[in-house]
Parts: C-alpha cells; structure tokens; sequence
C-alpha cells in the first residue's frame, strides 16, 4: 500500500527526496572532509629531513586552575618558544653532530632568539641561540639527557619533526579555518534539508486532506493513517539517504580541491587516501545516513499526527478558503521559537555582546527565528498579503471611468478578462440567457433584470464601439489604457485572493524563500557589518601616514622629519578568577611597543582610562574585557615566553571587535621579532625621503590607506566565497522545494482554473493569474526573511555599540535580491508549467 501510494504520488515525494539526497551528500562529504583535516595525512619533516632526533625547546605553558573540587593543569602554546639552553647544547654534543636544519642558513626561524637577545635565567656563550637542533644518536640516550636538563625541552622522532617546520603553524590554523567552515556547511545542510522536508510533508499532508478522510470513513484509525505516513517517510529517508552517501562519497574529493583553489585549505588537503582510503572514514557516511533517516522521520513527525486527526466528514468537504490552518500545537511551537530566539539574543547582548561577532553566533540564530517565523506563516500571511491590497499605481493609470470598470469586474470577476470559451456564448455562467454583462439589458441569474451599474444610477452608460462593426467586420476593437489597466488591476486581485484564500499553498512557498533570504542576509550581513566595524574602527585608530610591515624587519633607527614607532606582535597569560579561586587560563594577543610615546602620537587608541604614554616595563595596558581592568590594580600574567610578572595596569582600553589587545614593552617580549613599524610625518617632511630610509628595514612601505584597503577589505575573500557555497545550498534546496510545491499543486488546482475558463478568462490570462500568484507568495517569503534579518542585524549592532565599536549595519541587497529573483523565477516557470495541462481541459468539465 505504501509502495503504490509513493508510486501514484511520486512528483509529490520528489522534492523530499532530492532534498534529503542532497543534504546527505553534503553531511557525507564534510564529514569525510573534516575527517582528513583531524587526521591529517603525515607529511615528511622537511627543515630535520636528514636528523633522526630533533631537541627543540619549550614551546607550552602549564598552569594548574581550580574545576570544581579538583585541580587541573591547563596547557597553552607559547607565542615564543623557548630556544634549547646552552649547557644542555654542550651535552647533547657528546652524543653526536648537531645540525641546525637545513632551513636555518641565514635566516632566523620564528620563536628564535635574534643577536643581542637573552632570556632571563640563561647562560649565553654566544649571542644567538637555536630553537631546535637535529642530532643522529639514539632517541632513549637523548630523552635522558634533556630529562636530566630540567629545561623542559622537546625530543621530537618521526613524523613529529614536522612540529619545527617553519610552515606548520601556518597549516595547523589553515585546518582550523577548514574545520569551522565544513562544520558551519553541514549544520547548515542538516537545518536546511530538516526544513525543507518538513515543509514538503506537511503540504502533502494539507493536499490529501480528503483521501485521508476517505480512509478514516473506511475504518482506517488514526494510528493506522499516521504509521502509513511515517511509513512513506521511512522509504523516502532511507532511499534517499542510501543515494546520498553514494553522491557524498564522490562530491568529498571535488570538495577538498575546491577549498584548496579558493586558499581555505592548505595545498597539500586531500581526502584521497589511495587503495582503501575511505575505510577509516566510515564514520561521515554513518552519520550522513542515520541524519538524513531522522530529518525525515522527524520533518514527517508533525504531518502524520495532522493527518492522523483528520475526521471522516473531511471526505464530504470541498472548499477554496483553507480554514483550521493554524492548530493550537503549531500555534504554541512557532511563539516558543520565535520568543526563544528574541530572548536569546537579548540575553547575549546583554550578558556578553562579544559573541554576536562570533559565526557560531550568527548562523545559529537566524535559524532558531527562521523555524519560529516559518511556523508562524499561516498565521502571517494574509497580514502580508493585505499590504498588497491596493495598488495605487494601477487604480490612479485606469482614471475615472477605468474605476467604475474595476468595481464591475470585482463583481463579476471576469467581465473584462478576455473572449469567452466556445460552447458558452450568449449564457451567463449561473445558467440564465442574456447578454454580454457590457451590453445592454440581461436577465439576471435570480430571475430579475439587470441593467449597466450607470443605468441604475440614472445615467446614461458611455458608448462603446460593438464587437464586430461594419467598418471593422470580424475584428475586435483595440482595448483603451483604461481597460486594460482594469484588467491587470483584476487579474492581480484575482492572483491576491488566491494567495489570501489559500494560505497553506501561499505558506509553503513562502517559508522555504523565508529560510533563503534570512540565511543570506543574516550570514552575508553580519560578515560584512563585522568587517566593516573593524575597518572603521582600524582607521579611526590609525593617525600615522606611512606603515611598514613583515615578518623580521630591523629596526628603523632615528628618521629626520618623521615620528616612528616599532612595535612587534605577541601575547600574554592570565589566570581568571571564580569565587576567589583560579578558574580559566585565557590567552590575550599584544603587541610589545619600543617607544611608548611614539606609539601614542601614531595612533589613536580608544582610551577610556589611563595614560598609554605611561606605559614602562613593569606596566601593562589592557581593555575592559579583562576581569581586572582598573588603572593602577595589579595583574599577574605570564608573557609570551612563559616568563611570569606582575605588572601594573596603567591605561584601559575600550572593548570593540577584538583588536583593542594587551601593550606591553619590548623589553617584556624580547623573543617578538619586529613585524610593523608605524611613521607620522612631521610639518614639512618629505615623504619621499622617509619611505627611502624605511626600504632599509627590509618590509613593505605603504600609506596608511594602502595598508587599511589590503588589511581590512570588510570580509576576507576566502569568508565570502565559503559564504557563497553556503547560499548556492540554500538556493538549491529552496529551487527543489518550490518546484515540488508548485507542481504538486498544479492537479488540485484544476477545478479552480476551469471556473476562470467558465468566467471567461483566456490561457493566457489564466497564466498571468498563476504567475502573479507565485511572485505574491515569494515576495511574502522575502519580506518575512527580510524582517528576520533585519533583528539579526539590529541585535548585531547593538552588540558593536555595546562594545563601544563602530554600530553601522551592512545589508547585502544585492544577493539578497538575486536569490529573490531565482526564486521568483522557478517559481512562476514550474507554476505555469504545471497547469499547462490543467488549461486544455474543456470548460463544461467544471
């Protein structure tokens, strides 16, 4: 019985099914993707390629924090490694040859120590140590050694040389970018495809309102009605899914070359494992494959209990106008979602508005306000659809004598839309003789006697030239503009009834354009706002004319006619606090400043307290987000060496998006090596002449909005094509789901579209009809979604004023407007497609 109903109705179940196949194919492959990126393939070292044993120094920082009733150590990497200690050199080289790797030849390494600097603590025979050294001698007699040192430092074998390869860090945070966006990219497939389905069950459920009734007045029960529902569910998942993984598995390779051309990915990304390769990847297709069975039990869920409440006087039942639309349960769901989403995002802003900036933040969300929206629809769309009610532009082109004509056809609702069918000439459509409703006396339907609207108030009608003159013969005449704007103005009437009348059709092409625009807007949106906001607040921030950046520049010297400031990036420690005890130990990233007060007259630091001018080697500078954040209160940190200090708090800086980080002197990071100098010219210097003596410190020279216009572009390229692969998703699903809506529509439709035949409408004007119908329907999906972003977007520049950051918000219309248009499209194309055959049929069958 299941098998014929999905074979009877397998248009109906085809938008489910691609919907599922697709998101499954999604989760499959960014799980495989996810997979190689955890378990990255071993590359061979290359700086210790000839050395079996690597000694390199410390490199993590160890501090034990109260959980509960238990102490805990927590680990955090170095932002300047340690270099291996002198005496332990001396020992390692009674056990062989050191050699300081091949990458080492003149040019230093990050983390390693430049001439001149010295940790505290440590004996130096000479002025430069290395950070690792590679030795051929046996890995137990070495660890031995170093163990006996007590330096900390690291003996590396194996595949775990690579640790002191100058690109590893780099590839490392290339993997983390690859692991959040093929996160993001799944959960957004799973929402999408979850609702989707939904969506598709539950306007299945609303077609078979009848057929259901039918089965209920047979003696079918309620649990028999909601178990075949949730049977048909089963076999469209489990396909589905089946068909899924197999897409998933030869999508996952295409993928992982897609995000190494775009530089989300390292070069060397594969998920390729060779012979078997996909044998430790079992994982992704499980979990692919029971998703897409859940998403579609679960989006069924609520259409089979619908069903299942469906009484037997549902078969005797026949009518345009949906009623009940709205049931106490979805009623209660879509105000949960919608007041959880509104209440979470009023508790994050004001809790802690720093994670409205986060993408976790701003994917999540508009998705909890989606769904609360989308449960909603029914209840919101003929509040939207009144906006719509009259259209100005249309009544004001028709002018007086076009008005009258629009009421009239109001009343008769086709009196203007065209030729009548053949078989029907000289009848009015209730059955009685008369003529044209244009002409001259008919007989009215009830018996009595109908004249022109004019006539009855007592004036004489206005002439009009008959069908087929003499002048003319067998030809029309040509509409006047009056007339033909009454006729558009009717037939988007007609289109606006439909769409008010039928609230479930209207509501599921609605909602899927909803979840379309709001993902675009709030994922685009809040992307660009947050870029922005940092633009703004880096060039608000900026007063020099001249940067130097890269990665080991010297150090500039005295410049005539210029005011410089060297400054080089590290990081400090900081243990936080819970009921008077240690309980986090958080990372904050610096910058360590030669010249305190020429970084001061460079730059225009958002000081909320303090003087930064003050700033010596037993001070810092923080900003609010630190829990000890008042001028002169100590703090105890650890620098990025390791090295513990107290220092004292001389300026607090305002929160913003991120960037208002720790100073510190240079002389408390001597291990930073000099990445960017910032220059402000004084009256009368000339340009020219200081980016000539800044070229001798080996970086880049560029102005200050060259620098902004690289640094800050408002969105990263690789974001926004990763943004885009996410949309091009949605899209696709939202295509699929507005093309099954509208063709599954197109037969129970039939009926309606034979009585506008009956009315006296033509083709092609019943195709205007169906068409204005569609764009209707998606342009109240757009508005909805255009109302979700926009609190998105609000709540996100309240969280940046909060912050005390630029609160400017950044709207993406243009894409917003494209997946609008798209959608408009496909819908408008498959409704008109669908009632292609529906437009044939003899106006006597209704």
């Amino acid at each position: 019985m299941v098998l014929a109903s999905l074979r009877a109705r397998w248009a109906g179940f085809l938008g489910a099914f691609v919907a599922v196949a697709l998101g499954v194919a999604l989760i499959a492959a960014t799980g495989v993707g996810l997979a190689a990126s955890v378990r990255a393939p071993e590359r061979e070292p290359v700086r210790f390629a000839d050395s079996p044993v690597v000694v390199a120094g410390r490199d993590t920082l160890t501090v034990p924090v109260r959980r509960g009733p238990e102490t805990r150590h927590v680990t955090k990497r170095l932002a300047h490694p340690h270099s291996v200690d002198n005496e332990l050199l001396r020992e390692l080289r009674r056990l062989g040859r050191l050699s300081p790797g091949r990458s080492d030849q003149g040019r230093a390494h990050p983390g390693q120590t430049h001439p001149g600097q010295s940790h505290p603590g440590q004996t130096r025979t000479d002025r430069t140590a290395p950070d690792a050294v590679g030795l051929d001698a046996p890995a137990a007699r070495v660890r031995a050694v170093v163990a006996a040192s007590g330096t900390g430092a690291r003996v590396l074998t194996g595949a775990d040389r690579r640790q002191v390869d100058p690109d590893a860090e780099r590839d490392a945070r290339a993997l983390v970018a690859v692991n959040a966006f093929l996160g993001t990219a799944g959960g957004v497939a799973a929402f999408v495809s979850a609702f989707v389905t939904a969506s598709t069950f539950a306007f299945v459920v609303a077609l078979r309102r009848r057929e259901f009734g039918l089965l209920r007045a047979a003696g079918a029960s309620r649990g028999q009605v909601r178990r075949w529902l949730l049977a048909e569910a089963l076999a469209v998942g489990a396909a589905a899914s089946a068909a899924g993984c197999v897409i998933g598995a030869w999508a996952a390779p295409g993928l992982a070359r897609a995000l190494v051309d775009a530089g989300v990915a390292p070069p060397w990304f594969s998920v390729d494992g060779g012979p078997g390769g996909f044998a430790w990847t079992w994982w992704p297709y499980q979990l692919a494959f029971w998703t897409g069975l859940l998403v579609a039990l679960a989006g069924s869920w609520s259409a089979a209990r619908r069903a299942g409440r469906v009484s037997p006087v549902e078969a005797l039942r026949e009518a345009s106008l949906d009623t009940g639309v709205m049931p106490l349960g979805r009623r209660v769901v879509g105000a949960v979602l919608l007041a959880g989403g509104m209440g979470l995002l009023a508790w994050t802003l004001w809790t802690e508005p720093s994670e409205l900036l986060k993408r976790k933040t701003y994917t999540t969300q508009p998705m909890i306000l989606s769904t609360g929206v989308a449960a909603l629809s029914p209840l919101l769309v003929r509040h939207v659809v009144a906006v719509f009610r009259r259209p100005a532009f249309l009544a004001r082109g028709a002018g007086g004598p076009g008005r009258r004509r629009v009421r009239g056809l109001r009343q008769r609702l086709a009196g203007g839309l065209g030729r009548r069918p053949a078989g029907a000439e000289g009848r009015h459509p209730a059955g009685a003789e008369g003529r044209h409703p244009a002409g001259a006396v008919g007989r009215h339907p009830a018996g009595g006697v109908s004249r022109h609207p004019a006539e009855r108030r007592g004036r004489r009608p206005a002439e009009s030239p008959a069908p087929h003159s003499a002048e003319s013969p067998g030809r029309r005449p040509a509409k006047s503009p009056g007339r033909r704007s009454a006729s558009a103005l009717a037939l988007a009437r007609v289109a606006r009834a439909n769409a008010a009348g039928s609230v479930r059709r209207t509501a599921a092409v609605a909602a899927p354009v909803l979840v379309t625009v709001a993902t675009a807007g709030c994922l685009l949106g809040s992307a660009a706002t947050v870029g922005a906001a940092k633009a703004t607040e880096a060039r608000d921030r900026t007063a020099a004319q001249l940067i130097v950046t890269g990665d080991d520049l010297r150090p500039p010297g005295r410049i005539p006619g210029a005011t410089v400031a060297a400054s080089a990036g590290t990081a400090v420690f900081v243990r936080e606090d819970e009921d008077g005890a240690p309980s986090a130990l958080l990372r904050a990233d610096a910058r360590a400043v030669t010249d305190p007060a020429a970084y001061a007259a460079t730059h225009r630091l958002p000081v909320v307290a303090g003087d930064v001018r003050r700033l010596d080697d037993r001070s810092i500078v923080v900003n609010e987000e630190w829990q000890r954040h008042r001028v002169g209160e100590h703090v105890d940190v650890w620098l990025g060496d390791g090295r513990r200090a107290r220092l004292r708090i001389v300026a607090v800086l305002a929160r913003g998006t991120g960037d208002n980080g720790a100073y510190v002197t240079a002389r408390n990071a001597p291990a930073a090596p000099l990445d960017r100098v910032d220059v402000r010219l004084r009256d009368g210097a000339d340009p020219a002449a200081v980016a000539a003596a800044l070229r001798t410190t080996g970086g880049q020279v560029r102005t200050a909005g060259e620098w902004l216009a690289a640094e800050y572009p408002g969105m990263k390229h690789q974001t926004r094509l990763g943004l885009h692969m996410l949309l091009a998703l949605c899209l696709a699903y939202t295509a699929i789901s507005l093309a099954s809506t509208q063709l599954m529509t197109a037969p129970v439709r039939a009926p309606e579209l034979r009585s506008l035949r009956l009315l006296g409408a033509a083709p092609g004007q019943i195709r205007l009809v169906v068409a204005a119908e569609a764009v209707l329907a998606v342009t109240v999906g757009a508005v909805l979604g255009l109302a979700v972003t926009l609190v998105g977007l609000g709540g996100l520049s309240a969280g940046l004023a909060r912050l005390s950051a630029p609160a400017g918000v950044v709207v993406p219309w243009d894409v917003m407007g494209v997946c609008v248009g798209v959608l408009a499209v496909v819908a408008v194309g498959t409704g008109v497609a669908g009632v292609a055959g529906c437009r044939r049929a003899s106006p006597r069958s209704a």
